[in-house]
């Protein structure tokens, strides 16, 4: 009975695979290898919500994500962590989401937090999970999750119009910086937006306002060293289009650079992000990343700039004069 439970929820909360592809979401197609990379990202980002939805259970989620390639492996288990938080907004008294964090998630904690951002904008606001609950310092994730849902599936209106959100900001009283936090989630998804042609992502972000660009910036670097998509010329390219936020655009590629290698994941294209977007290889952008992040334990001076945004400007700061210009 569990199987079929399972087997129903799995068919009811999953999208359609179609949903993934450039055609369907009228994204730029750059090219068959473009399209493949960004529509296998998000294959895999549904194997790992259905599995989740399905089984109801990380560690046999877990069995299941760990044979999935390791350039994708990733996004699955940015799903799993989406379908527990769906399933513990519906279910009562479920600990999924938890459970998942503490146990196969743990080494992919920055991707499983975007989750259930992506969870967040799905379900009903008094289902929402409590990121008060969460790690200080990276529960602004969840935001950056929440930004990148409503870009994907909402374009038109948070791309091509610029609208801004706020009810994330306003629902879970995290206030005015969970805007630029989703800022950094819509900037990655810009990259898919604009089908990895960087000369097509510029000019999305220029449509922006300019007080916007940073974030923007920080998420495109993330998505271009973590989903990669692009050749060294092409990134070189990036760098030029990003200008005085180089150093956002390295700290974006330098989180990606440490999610990969925390979780075991690092693949060439990501060390090929790292070392043209931060001028250092993919293990010392992962180390400054680990570095330079603050004990969020205290108090925050300035409610504008928690301790994440301290993290991130410092990172920029660091790996900018590296960039070479």
């Amino acid at each position: 009975m569990a199987t079929v439970v399972g087997a129903l929820r799995r068919r009811v909360m999953t999208p359609n695979a179609s949903e993934t592809r450039l055609e369907t979401r009228g994204f730029h197609d750059k090219g068959p290898r473009a399209r493949e990379v960004l529509e296998t990202v998000g294959e895999s980002f549904l194997t790992g919500l259905g599995d989740a939805v399905e089984t109801g259970s990380p560690s046999a989620t877990d069995r299941r994500l760990t044979a999935l390639p390791t350039r994708y492996q990733g996004f699955a288990y940015e799903g799993a962590a989406m379908g527990f938080a769906l399933l513990d907004g519906i279910l009562p008294g479920s600990r999924r989401t938890a459970d998942f964090l503490r146990g196969p998630g743990e080494a992919h904690v920055y991707m499983a937090y975007v989750g259930i951002g992506w969870a967040m904008a799905r379900l009903p606001r008094p289902l929402w999970p409590d990121t008060g609950g969460l790690d200080p310092l990276l529960r602004w994730l969840v935001h950056d999750g929440y930004g990148f849902h409503q870009a994907y599936f909402h374009t038109d209106k948070y791309v091509h119009r610029q609208v801004r959100d706020a009810r994330a900001a306003r629902r879970t009283g995290d206030g005015a910086y969970a805007l630029r936090a989703a800022d950094q989630g819509i900037g990655r998804a810009l990259w898919f937006v604009g089908g990895t042609d960087v000369d097509q992502v510029a000019r999305l972000v220029d449509r922006f306002p300019a007080s916007r660009h940073s974030d923007l910036y920080a998420g495109i670097g993330l998505a271009a060293t973590y989903a990669g998509g692009a050749e060294e010329a092409e990134l070189h390219r990036l760098r030029e289009h990003a200008g005085r936020h180089r150093g956002f655009l390295a700290q974006g590629s330098a989180f990606a650079a440490e999610a990969r290698i925390r979780a075991g994941l690092l693949v060439p294209h990501a060390e090929l992000g790292a070392a043209v977007l931060c001028g250092t290889d993919a293990e010392s952008a992962a180390r400054a990343s680990r570095e330079l992040r603050p004990d969020a334990s205290g108090p925050v001076a300035d409610p504008a700039r928690p301790h994440y945004e301290e993290w991130r400007a410092s990172l920029a700061r660091e790996l900018a004069p590296r960039e070479g210009g």
